[in-house]
């Protein structure tokens, strides 16, 4: 596979992430650790399959158990704190917040070998920070107290995400298929938590549990097979800030279902996160050239 065809493979990741928010408020009142649970129960049972239609599996048992250990806990600390903050603050807000990963992975990505950090990324950068600063500040009328916890919880998402998909290139290189050991290591992991610090709250509805099949299917399932491979394998600067669709994307699809109503604050703050994603890719344009 081409370097320019992984970036692309990675990119459809994106595209269903842009819908995580939609299917995280439609599981409610699923919490979040047994959300975690029956989610990535899901996503692990698309590992299978994917490992056997490509042939993969006996190539997940020459991975080392740190690269597993690693990825099982990156999936799990970033959801848990996503899947929290979406409980505990609006949901359009925090999933901006939490898409800063983007910018976050163009800043990071610069400490790896053989990758540069140029200005643009550094305004990009700032642009980004200061649309998660209006939402935090209550689009300049006074911190938002009520949904600060949620905002932090979406705020420490965004760095685990990013921190995660950087340093799976350092951690060792096991197969796309090694991602189905991650999802069900992660359900296997917030079960037990789920048991010990949550009240046991399944859907009442039918969309409710179709939103939960959905999250294993798509944003917490498929998505991480493809993005594993363009991580891997692609440009990840330009993965990286490609992938500010996303927030704009998700914003989108929540005012338009009527889950989140339309604000300047929250156009303005879309339109920073995003402007800050324009002008970061430019910069990774300019050097790829």
């Amino acid at each position: 596979m081409t370097r320019t065809k992984a970036t692309a493979t990675g990119f459809v990741a994106v595209l269903l992430w842009a819908l995580l928010a939609l299917f995280t408020v439609g599981s409610a009142p699923t919490p979040p650790l047994l959300l975690n649970t029956l989610a990535f129960g899901i996503g692990g049972v698309v590992g299978l399959v994917w490992a056997a239609v490509t042939g993969s599996a006996a190539q997940m048992r020459q991975v080392p158990l740190r690269v597993y250990l690693f990825g099982t806990l990156g999936l799990f600390a970033y959801h848990l704190m996503y899947f929290s903050a979406l409980r505990l603050a609006p949901a359009a807000e925090a999933g901006l917040i939490a898409y800063l990963w983007p910018l976050l992975i163009v800043v990071f990505s610069g400490l790896l070998p053989s990758e540069k950090l140029r200005a643009g990324h550094v305004i990009g950068a700032i642009l980004g920070f200061a649309g998660a600063a209006l939402i935090i500040g209550g689009g300049g009328t006074g911190l938002n107290t009520a949904s600060l916890s949620g905002y932090l919880l979406a705020l420490l998402a965004a760095f685990t995400w990013a921190g995660y998909s950087v340093l799976s290139r350092l951690v060792g290189d096991a197969p796309t298929a090694s991602v189905a050991v991650f999802c069900i290591g992660t359900s296997l992991l917030s079960f037990p938590l789920h048991l010990m610090f949550e009240d046991t709250v399944l859907p009442a509805t039918m969309v409710g549990w179709a939103s939960i099949a959905a999250l294993g299917l798509g944003p917490v399932g498929f998505a991480f097979y493809v993005w594993d491979i363009g991580c891997k394998r692609g440009d990840i600067q330009l993965l990286g800030t490609s992938s500010y669709a996303a927030p704009l994307l998700s914003t989108l699809v929540l005012v338009a279902v009527g889950i989140s109503a339309p604000s300047m604050t929250l156009l303005w703050a879309a339109l920073l996160i995003t402007g800050g994603a324009l002008i970061a890719a430019r910069a990774s344009f300019s050097e790829n050239r």
